[in-house]
């Protein structure tokens, strides 16, 4: 099959009007290629399940707009990232109405790596953005990828926080990967990129609308194995993305507030829904390292890989110079070794152990923990 035809017939499919990623993926199943189901929906008129301006589309599309859509994604780091690719990410399969694909700009691997959303209000306080940005620098450190919403307030506080950690960030967007929303937003979309990447389920050149930014919510629900809701007041967005993480089975953490802030009071009804209510970045840590865990091991054996995501030699390194690193490695041993063992014979916090367990075990230095016990599985410097 040609690859370009291929390709072009997922954009064909990806742009008819209320197909959506389960009706791709349905004629997917039936077809056996986005090709084929191109070519079977033409010669049936009356497709069923399809509605009028999607049949009219697949059998007459833009074809301009579609070699756009294929110039755009000709460009160096962009891409289409499809449900029938090994590196689609598996935490999207689950939840509802999961895409059929993705336009990418920057590391579409970035996906694949543990993350934690921070979301919450655009007409955030000083005080909520100063707590976004340090959650955010506290977690990247820890190395969990900071995933948001590129939207004005906490959104753009905790991209631009991890992004000064040397951390990567995603943001799914609401708009075509190609758009900015809002503009003043620009500089921090090309750093994004360039760390990270920008998602959107919407095709190039498709302008923000408000039915968008539901969608794009369940995305970062989806994508991040728990959701940290900072300021929020009760009409927010970012309680539909708390929701949608609930209902997709991830952790939902929620910061407390004053009683007199309006922007507490989302927080503050999660909390009476079952939200986990956290003070420090270390609580998050501590709930989002066991899950971590098995999504890296997931992804192993998903990819064939040894590690992911592979620590360069400089990180390695440099980890294995710090003494807090050194002292967990020493105390680790040859025998496995339990969380509480570690913190006794190192004198660390448990979540500090557990955000740097969480590191070592994508590096591939220790292994996933069997029965609640970590074992090493090189010596440093051997």
């Amino acid at each position: 099959m040609d690859a370009d035809e291929e390709l072009r017939a997922w954009l064909t499919l990806a742009r008819a009007p209320g197909l959506g990623g389960v009706g791709i993926r349905a004629w997917l199943r039936k077809a056996g290629s986005a090709r084929a189901a191109c070519a079977e929906i033409r010669k049936n008129r009356e497709a069923a399940g399809l509605a009028p301006a999607a049949v009219d589309w697949i059998r007459r599309p833009d074809e301009a707009r579609l070699d756009a859509d294929l110039a755009w994604l000709a460009m160096p780091g962009h891409r289409l990232l499809r449900c029938d690719e090994a590196d689609f990410p598996p935490q999207l399969e689950t939840i509802p109405q999961p895409p059929a694909a993705l336009f990418v700009a920057g590391d579409g691997a970035a996906l694949l790596a543990p993350q934690v959303a921070i979301v919450g209000a655009r007409s955030a306080t000083a005080q909520g953005l100063a707590t976004a940005r340090d959650f955010a620098r506290t977690l990247s450190r820890a190395g969990l990828t900071i995933t948001s919403g590129m939207a004005d307030g906490i959104d753009g506080a905790a991209h631009a926080a991890a992004l000064e950690t040397g951390g990567a960030t995603i943001a799914v967007v609401g708009t075509g990967p190609d758009l900015v929303y809002p503009a003043k937003h620009h500089e921090l979309a090309v750093r994004i990129a360039q760390h990270g990447a920008i998602v959107s389920e919407f095709a190039p050149g498709i302008e923000a609308r408000p039915g968008h930014f539901p969608r794009r919510n369940r995305l970062i629900a989806g994508l991040a194995l728990g959701t940290l809701v900072v300021e929020a007041g009760l009409q927010s967005g970012s309680l539909i993305t708390a929701r949608l993480a609930a209902e997709a089975g991830r952790e939902v953490f929620a910061l407390p507030g004053s009683i007199h802030n309006p922007l507490a009071k989302g927080c503050h009804r999660l909390i009476r829904d079952g939200a986990r209510l956290v003070e420090t970045a270390a609580e998050v840590i501590e709930a989002l390292a066991p899950t971590a865990q098995a999504l890296g091991a997931e992804l192993r054996a998903r990819l064939e890989a040894p590690e992911l995501p592979a620590a360069s030699p400089t990180d390695l390194a440099a980890r294995m110079q710090d003494p807090d690193y050194v002292a967990l490695l020493a105390a680790i041993g040859e025998a496995p070794a339990s969380l509480d063992e570690l913190a006794a014979r190192t004198g660390l916090a448990p979540a500090a152990l557990s955000s740097m367990l969480l590191l070592l075990e994508l590096e591939g230095t220790v292994g996933p923990a069997v029965n609640g016990r970590w074992q090493r599985l090189f010596r440093a410097g051997a």
